[in-house]
């Protein structure tokens, strides 16, 4: 697969156990996908943007209830050829299709959505798509970061407080039923040594980027006084109204 070792591509065959951050991530990914397995219900299950397939497996496996069918969708051809060979289930269908306009014709009963909308220019317009892509009474899980990750990640465009992504939900439609914040602490002098292969994506020139975008570095400066050097994520499974 082309960028198996991007920051954005978690595949855990490739995963360098001995690097403690690597490891790490890969655990809060997995648990997402144990959060959104406890919570999905109904017969037809929609992974949107399913990466390398792992947790469309991961929901197949432990999905509680009568989940009959999950359709892992992600727009890379090489994603969704390695998950067809990797994890290769019975319930799923691999699909090669952009998030923000896919649409077989078909209402989910429930939708996974892990770590998307922050790549997405629209975030209004993507959370109306899964809206109405979920049957009436359906359920959305999703997740993205809540603290800043614009200024180190080049392939995020939005930065999301946990206020400010749950009012986003709740203008689409949507009621909280259940939340959970993920805390992953982190060394600064570990990721910018970049001795994990994913940290090499990182944003290049981050003191030029700065200068060009000080907002950014205001909230990278409040939020490392608030929570100090860690990560953190938030996950929300919500109903349609």
């Amino acid at each position: 697969m082309k960028d198996i070792h991007s920051l954005e591509r978690i595949v855990p065959d490739e995963v360098n156990g001995s690097v403690q951050w690597s490891a790490e991530t890969l655990e809060l990914h997995l648990e997402r996908y144990r959060f959104a397995a406890s919570h999905v219900k109904g017969e037809t299950v929609l992974d949107m943007a399913c990466g390398a397939g792992y947790g469309a497996h991961l929901l197949a496996g432990t999905a509680i209830g009568t989940v009959k069918s999950i359709t892992a969708v992600d727009i890379d051809a090489d994603c969704i050829a390695y998950a067809r060979g990797r994890y290769n289930h019975p319930l799923i269908s691999f699909l090669q299709a952009d998030a923000t306009t896919f649409d077989d014709g078909r209402k989910f009963d429930s939708i996974v959505s892990l770590e998307t909308i922050e790549h997405l220019p629209h975030t209004k317009l993507f959370l109306a798509q899964l809206f109405q892509l979920l049957s009436s009474n359906g359920l959305l899980i999703c997740s993205v970061p809540v603290t800043p990750s614009v200024d180190a990640n080049p392939y995020h465009m939005h930065d999301f407080t946990e206020k400010q992504f749950l009012k986003l939900l709740v203008a689409a439609g949507f009621f909280i039923e259940e939340k959970m914040i993920q805390v992953q602490p982190f060394s600064p002098v570990q990721v910018l040594n970049k001795k994990e292969k994913r940290a090499e994506s990182l944003r290049k020139n981050l003191s030029g980027y700065y200068l060009s975008h000080p907002s950014a570095l205001i909230k990278r400066i409040v939020s490392t006084i608030r929570y100090g050097f860690t990560n953190r994520y938030l996950v929300v499974c919500c109903r349609k109204k």
